[in-house]
């Protein structure tokens, strides 16, 4: 049976008595760490790139709201947006709920 040499460390008797509650400590760090690097930091990180590209949005973007809905921005406020969706059709919606932003280079449509 192969184990890594971290979890031989880990996991070896306490010697005394009183080396037991390190091993613990040790492995709730790791445990934090790991945590925090496959999950808190990539979520920081994607809300900072949406917040960045919602700061971004100007007249005539083209974009896709959470919900699906596509559409052109026409008017923008602090907080909202109205968008055509068609020649008619005029929406408002909250900044927060623009899913993203349809660019019309060649590597983001994924051909």
């Amino acid at each position: 049976m192969t184990t890594f040499p971290v979890t031989g460390l880990l996991m070896a008797p306490a010697e005394g008595g009183g080396g037991g509650l390190m091993v613990i400590l040790i492995q709730i760090i790791l445990i934090f760490l790991i945590f925090y690097w496959l999950l808190i930091r990539p979520q920081r990180k994607e809300q900072e790139r949406h917040r960045q590209m919602i700061e971004r949005l100007q007249k005539g973007d083209e974009i896709i709201t959470v919900g699906g809905v596509v559409g052109t921005i026409v008017h923008l406020t602090e907080d909202r947006l109205t968008i055509r969706t068609d020649e008619k059709t005029r929406l408002v919606i909250d900044r927060s709920k623009v899913g993203q932003k349809v660019e019309d280079d060649f590597e983001t449509r994924g051909n």
